[in-house]
This record gives structure tokens, sequence and C-alpha cells, in this order.
């Protein structure tokens, strides 16, 4: 096996090789049982050190690349495999879809992951850069007229898309939440606590990546039920009001209405309310517990590792639920 180590890199020459060696499995240059150079014969030909080198090997035996026979060399461990996984953000519920992920996987399953923060020039050279050096890729898109160009270079066996369904075709497999009918269905089980107030308010910020439907279906819940309601567009107009009710995607907004509600002596579930999007780990301890409108990320995250194991396609939608605490 060649390295190839530039000199001139900010990236360590421990995780050029650590890199070089996961490529060359991802490209079928390595594969099961292969051995790999020795410590000694890698730094004569490349003129590193003992330190770097052994460094690299040690990543590489502790996320179950390679593995080591005493008096003999390093080893490709058995049925190794990479899987890319890319996410939009890394916020506190993605975190619980990334660990119910990981923890899903055998060990042999090695898991590469990046974020495009919603920029399509990030996405592009993420998945560009990837293609043929992963044995499936989980991709959670996002709302650009590019993303079904870049998607349309990868086989449907090996792409998983997550979480939204904007520029799916029907032959793709995914994972995905609803953010329009299952949000809807969600307000209706809040009907009797949200008759506590006098309008509801949906704080809808103009920097959120939120798809918009759920605006379009908090309307239509609330003509139905004949509650006074309103958009919100611009934090700065976000005031708490005594007796409103607010559901917002933002946990920014949760922080402010927090901090009004102190300011104004206002208590959280009776004098007025709110409603989050996503749960997290924290949420139910925040106050004395936030409301919440939410996928299952833990699910979530567990389907699209069942995609990496199984040699199966997968169509399927986790459910949105209500989980109803003191802030309402």
């Amino acid at each position: 096996m060649i390295f190839e180590i530039n000199t001139n890199s900010e990236i360590p020459r421990y995780q050029q090789l650590v890199n070089a060696v996961n490529d060359a499995l991802a490209n079928n240059t390595l594969s099961s049982g292969d051995a790999l150079p020795s410590v000694n014969a890698i730094c004569k030909d490349y003129k590193l050190s003992r330190d770097t080198v052994f460094k690299a090997y040690t990543i590489l035996k502790e996320n179950g690349v390679v593995e080591s026979v005493p008096n003999k060399g390093y080893y490709v461990a058995n049925d190794t495999r990479k899987v890319l996984l890319v996410l939009d953000t890394f916020k506190a519920y993605k975190e619980v879809l990334y660990h119910a992920f990981i923890n899903n996987l055998p060990k042999k399953v090695i898991v590469d992951v990046q974020f495009h923060h919603y920029n399509i020039n990030n996405f592009k050279t993420i998945l560009n850069n990837s293609k043929g050096k992963y044995f499936k890729y989980v991709v959670m898109t996002f709302d650009h007229k590019e993303v079904p160009n870049v998607l349309s270079d990868f086989d449907n066996d090996k792409l998983l898309l997550i979480d939204w369904n904007v520029h799916s075709k029907a032959s793709n497999n995914y994972v995905f939440q609803d953010f329009g009918n299952a949000f809807s269905e969600a307000l209706n089980e809040a009907v009797v606590p949200f008759k506590k107030y006098k309008k509801l308010v949906f704080v809808y910020p103009t920097f959120t990546k939120h798809p918009t439907e759920s605006v379009t279906y908090f309307k239509q819940f609330c003509e139905a039920n004949k509650f006074k309601f309103k958009v919100v567009t611009n934090p700065a107009d976000f005031n708490v009001v005594k007796g409103e009710a607010y559901i917002s995607v933002s946990d920014r907004i949760l922080g402010t209405f927090l901090e009004q509600c102190k300011i104004h002596d206002f208590e959280p579930g009776t004098d007025v309310g709110f409603l989050s999007y996503n749960e997290t780990p924290m949420k139910k301890f925040i106050y004395k517990g936030i409301s919440v409108v939410s996928t299952d990320f833990k699910e979530l995250g567990a389907k699209a590792a069942e995609f990496v194991n199984l040699e199966a396609s997968i169509q399927t939608y986790i459910p949105t639920k209500l989980i109803l605490r003191e802030s309402l």
C-alpha cells in the first residue's frame, strides 16, 4: 500500500495515515485480512516518527478498523465498512439521532459525520468528494434546487434520505418525519390546554430552516378550531403577553420566552403557555417541564442504522407526538 503524505497540509500526519487506510477500504484497495505495512517500514519510507505511525495505528485499532497480532503486525479487521452521515447542523436533538444511529451499528462499521449547514457548496463538496468511498450514505437534505442533481449520482441501494421529505423520489430509501399533517394532529391533541388562552402565536423566525408547511397547517388548525392566532417572523417583535400561548420552532425563542416570563412574573402554564418543537434531553427539566411536539429522534436514528445493517430498502415515517408538560 502506498501512502500519500502531504507535509504542507493542515491535517496532522497521523490523521493522513488514518484517512488513507479508511479510503483504501472504501475503494476496495484493502480487504479484510490484508496486512498493513509495519511501523518501521512506514517510518523509513515516509520519514515519519514512530510516535506518528503508532498513533495512527492505535486510532485505527480503537475504531475497529485494524487488529494487531503479536510479532506479526497489523491486519485489516474482518468486514470493516465505512458509512457517511451528513447532517444539517449539530443541535441537541440531532445528538440524540446521532447516538441512536451509531449505538445500533456493529463495531465493524465506522461512521464519518459531516455538516452542510444548509450551504449548497458545502453539500456538494461533501457528497462529491465522498463518491465511491463509503458502503452507505445517510443524508439529511434541505430545500435547494441543486440538491436533486447532487444526489442523482448515488445508487438508491446505498443512499438513505432522512428527516425532511424534500427533493426525494419515489425510488429513494427514506426515514422521514412529517412536518404537516402529523404536526396538525399533534396540535389537535392540545386543544383542551390551548383553550385556556385567548390567542395562539406561532413564532417562526426568519433565521429558521424549519419547513414552512408547519405554518400552513398551524393556520388551518386555528381556523378549524376557531382560535385567534398570529404568526411572528421577526424575533424583535416577540413579546410575551399574558393570556397567550406560543408555539416555536427555535430554542432561542424558548430562552427569550422564559426570560420575559421572569421579568413580568408570568407563570408558564397558567398566565402564558409554550409549546416547543423538537424534544431534547433537557426540556423535561427546564423550568417545570417544557411541552413539546416532536418526532422520536432516537427511533429515527435506529431506523437509519437498520438501513445500514440490512440489505433491504426502507421507506418509512417516524410518528410525530405531543408531550404535554407544565409549560402549557
